[in-house]
């Protein structure tokens, strides 16, 4: 950590524009974008009407010699600017006030942009895949892939981007693969990779060994809750075995592999009885009980619920069309700036929307939210 504001990291960023045509500094134009997104904007157009009713505050902050960029200026800016770059600037920042301490849960996963769908030009629509904070509720990086099919090549790019080290990194079964684990461990982390078909011989391992009479009389380690709540009752299971000799020559396949864990879900509507069983099986390289695999496998669905949901519902990320050049992935990354920034804020007891609708029309609580996460 060296103590950078958000302003800092920024500066960093390699201005694409000819020199002796630049007219507004590419760090107004970036913190512009940050602090409208912030305020509720959600497109080019939306930023400039923000600067240009916000624009004595703004001088607080950067120069604005000029003014407040049209924005089509901003929306070619912002697709000039190299992701990469962008991607760089985030991760080193959230280094920079956003401590991990060990154990803490990164979940890694994929989200697919909607909005960004081309019919017309034949183009996909943009996924990016982001590694959350699940204690912390923070995005602490991001890269774009072209489908979901390419998360197994993107994951190991956001890897290099972050400092996990002594973390527990969970990931899907997409991301269940050889080189993704050994890129977690030499990074200092461990990996909790959830077991699924596209590893076949790992997933018959597991299927050979597991039996349901398990889930009432193991030897191993064993853990379950249970909750009540609108008439339907959810039993959940965890089992650790450390015996890895049931994988077979497989187990030296995974580096420096510890445990295998299944977790089963159980759910009951009212008295009758249920069928409705799910059972999930992972790996990891962290030597779990079985209470810190169910809260663990647990958190990685946090990114669900206090991520992607927030982006869609708080956000309008699945509405957004931006994909010209690298604009899409560099307007991701400010959503993501944002809604740290956002969720960091204490001061205000209420929801996305209705922060930014009050960061949009007060300048102190916006003041406020940047002071938040090192932002200014």
């Amino acid at each position: 950590m060296n103590g950078l504001s958000l302003l800092d990291h920024i500066s960093i960023i390699k201005d694409p524009r000819q020199q002796w045509k630049i007219e507004h500094k590419l760090t107004d134009i970036i913190f512009l974008s940050i602090v409208a997104v912030i305020g509720g904007a959600d497109g080019w157009e939306e930023i400039q009407d923000f600067g240009e009713d916000h624009l004595d505050w703004l001088k607080q902050y950067g120069d604005f010699e000029s003014g407040i960029p049209v924005h089509d200026t901003i929306a070619r800016v912002m697709g000039m600017i190299s992701a990469k770059q962008m991607q760089k600037c985030f991760a080193l920042w959230m280094d920079d006030c956003h401590q991990a301490t060990d154990g803490d849960v990164i979940a890694i996963d994929g989200k697919t942009l909607r909005g960004t769908y081309d019919k017309g030009r034949r183009q996909g629509a943009i996924h990016m895949v982001s590694a959350f904070s699940a204690a912390n509720q923070v995005v602490i990086g991001q890269v774009k892939t072209s489908e979901k099919s390419n998360e197994i090549t993107a994951i190991p790019e956001l890897l290099k981007l972050l400092d996990i080290h002594g973390c527990l990194v969970t990931i899907d079964a997409m991301g269940c693969q050889r080189d993704i684990a050994k890129t977690i461990v030499d990074k200092g982390a461990d990996y909790l990779l959830a077991v699924k078909g596209n590893q076949k011989h790992l997933e018959k391992a597991f299927n050979d060994y597991f039996r349901m009479e398990m889930l009432q009389n193991f030897e191993g380690s064993s853990y379950s809750t249970q909750e009540e709540g609108h008439g339907r009752k959810e039993t959940r299971v965890a089992l650790v075995n450390e015996d890895l000799s049931v994988l077979g020559d497989i187990a030296y396949d995974w580096s420096e592999l510890k445990v295998m864990g299944i977790v089963a879900s159980i759910r009951q509507v009212g008295d009758i009885p249920t069928e409705d069983i799910s059972i999930r099986y992972y790996i990891s390289s962290k030597k779990l009980d079985a209470k810190t695999l169910l809260e663990s496998s647990r958190s990685h669905w946090s990114i669900e619920v206090q991520l992607h949901w927030k982006l869609d519902v708080g956000m309008n990320e699945d509405a957004c069309r931006i994909r010209r050049d690298e604009a899409g992935e560099n307007f991701a990354a400010i959503r993501h700036i944002a809604l740290n920034l956002l969720n960091a804020d204490k001061s205000f007891k209420a929801g996305l929307k209705r922060k930014r609708t009050r960061a949009g029309r007060n300048n102190n609580y916006l003041s406020g939210v940047l002071m938040g996460q090192g932002a200014s």
